[in-house]
Order: structure tokens, then sequence, then C-alpha cells
């Protein structure tokens, strides 16, 4: 099948946010998707003129069961798989020090072992196809990392990128490509309806607080769009050669080249001393001089 033909798309999260943008761009483009949800009863009502081209589905992702039937009703439904897209996640903000265990824990079952089930579900299909595109949901913050109250969400975006990185390698021999998606930030209800925040102390106000309160609760709201970033990613799966990240959002393009600068100074700086850890290189190595810490990394429209 050509990249150019109509697509079948399987995608996570679909309810809201940039996964019910990414519903929209497909079926607009005159793809065929399967929108899965834990409550997909909404897409039909939206999108109910697309008709056939639509499969709602119900999906809990952090099921791998659940994962599995949902992949085979998709393949029953429309024959094939040609792009999986891995959205659905969430964050919840505490530091670290005063996290509820089981909710840092429950965010990470969905951020990144939601991730590894569907994935694990539709590889035997895209491996019997010879053909298929992953797109992967990370975020700016699961490469540059560092934003106060956000760690397991954070934690888990660095895993998906770990992962995906894995999965490119083994997967390229049988036609399936892999492309890790950071976006910035976006009007979505990322960090509204469906962010918990949770109590933060003190002595954490002057990191997590002014965070949640200069970024997550600003009133002048995100500048990400999420139909134009749903049109960029439709557009360029379509591509012969894709990227394997996807910075979206001014702020993230930012953010990832100012974050490669200073790690590639810093490898400079330190190389010396990295190589003489070596047998056979020159031992000991000066260390570099001390220099004033990096302001943070944080960008104030990052995820």
């Amino acid at each position: 099948m050509s990249q150019q033909d109509p697509q079948v798309w399987f995608i996570t999260g679909s309810s809201r946010g940039l996964g019910r943008a990414l519903v929209a761009a497909a079926l607009e483009a005159g793809d065929r998707v399967v929108a899965t949800a834990r409550r997909p009863e909404t897409l039909a009502e939206s999108f109910g003129e697309h008709g056939d081209r639509l499969l709602p589905l119900t999906l809990d992702v952090t099921r791998a069961d659940a994962a599995r039937d949902a992949v085979e009703a998709a393949v029953a439904h429309f024959g094939r798989i040609d792009v999986l897209v891995n959205n659905a996640g969430y964050a919840n903000v505490s530091p670290i020090e005063t996290a509820d265990d089981d909710d840092f824990r429950a965010q990470f079952e969905t951020n990144f072992w939601g991730v590894y089930n569907v994935t694990k579900a539709a590889l035997p299909t895209l491996r019997r196809q010879g053909a298929g595109t992953v797109v992967q949901f990370s975020s700016i913050g699961g490469r540059v990392g560092g934003s106060p109250g956000i760690a397991s969400y954070q934690a888990a975006k660095f895993a998906v990128d770990g992962f995906s990185r894995v999965l490119a390698t083994e997967t390229a021999p049988f036609g399936v490509r892999v492309m890790v998606v950071e976006p910035s930030g976006f009007a979505t209800d990322w960090a509204g309806s469906s962010m918990t925040v949770h109590d933060i102390p003190d002595a954490y106000d002057e990191t997590v607080g002014e965070m949640n309160r200069r970024v997550r609760q600003a009133t002048a709201g995100a500048a990400g769009d999420p139909r134009r970033a749903a049109e960029i990613i439709v557009r360029t799966v379509r591509r012969e050669r894709i990227p394997s990240h996807l910075l979206l959002g001014a702020n993230a393009v930012t953010m990832a080249q100012d974050h490669s600068r200073r790690q590639l100074a810093q490898a400079t700086d330190w190389e010396k001393v990295g190589r003489s850890a070596d047998f056979g290189e020159p031992y000991p190595a000066q260390l570099p001089p001390e220099e004033p810490a990096d302001p943070s990394e944080t960008d104030a429209q990052g995820r």
C-alpha cells in the first residue's frame, strides 16, 4: 500500500485533546479511524457523518487483554492497521517527596505501560503486513525534563522515548516506522479537568507551586493549536521518510535546540574526564573549571 492511499488509523485517548483533533484530521483526509477511549460514545455523536469510516471502541490501555481485543476488532473491521497512535496519557501534580505512591504508579501505568500494551498488541499485525507507522506521543518534557510537580508523567515520557528507540531498531526490517511526537503546551484540557493538583507543601511553593501558578493555571492559555498539530501529523506520516522525533510548538523547538546545545557543550567540557575511565587512556584527567549552575531548563510552556 502506498503512503498516499487511504490509511487505517488506530488512535488511543481519542475522546478529547490532541487525540480527538487527530481523529478529525485523519477523517478529513479521507482515512479510516479506529478511535479508542475509555468512553468513546461522544466520538460516534461528533463524527457520525463519516459513517463506517469511523469505528469507536472502548479501551483501557492499562489492560493488555483489552488492547489485544481492540486490535483484533480493528483488524476484523478494516482488515489492517496502517498508523498506530499511542496518545492516551495524563499528569497529576505533586512534589516527589509527598506524592501518593498509588497515584504516581497509576500515572505510569497509563503513560508508559499503556504504550507498551497497545504497541505489543499491534506488532504481530504490523509485522505480517510488512508495513505500518507507530506514532508515540511523548512531550518536550520527555526530552528536556525537569518540570516541577510532574515527575511520574515526565519519567514515563522518557521511558516511552527509550522504548521507542529500541522498537524502531527491532521493527525496521519489517517495514515498520516509529515516530515520537514531542509537543509543548497546547490548548487542550491536559492541565485542566484531566489533571489533579495535590497538596503542595510550603517548602515546594517556589518550585512546584510557582510552576503550577505560572503555567498550569495561566489564564492566557497554551500557544499550541491542536487542529494544526493533528494536520501536521497526518501530512507527515504520508511521507516516505519521517523524522524519528517530531517537535510540535515553537516552545518545543526552542527548548529542544537549547537543550541539545547545552548537552553538547557539557559533553565537550567533560570529554577528557569521560575518556580517562578506560584502560589505555591518559589518567587522571583534570576536571573542568567550576562554573555557575545553568538556569532552569524548564520553559513556561513546556509539558
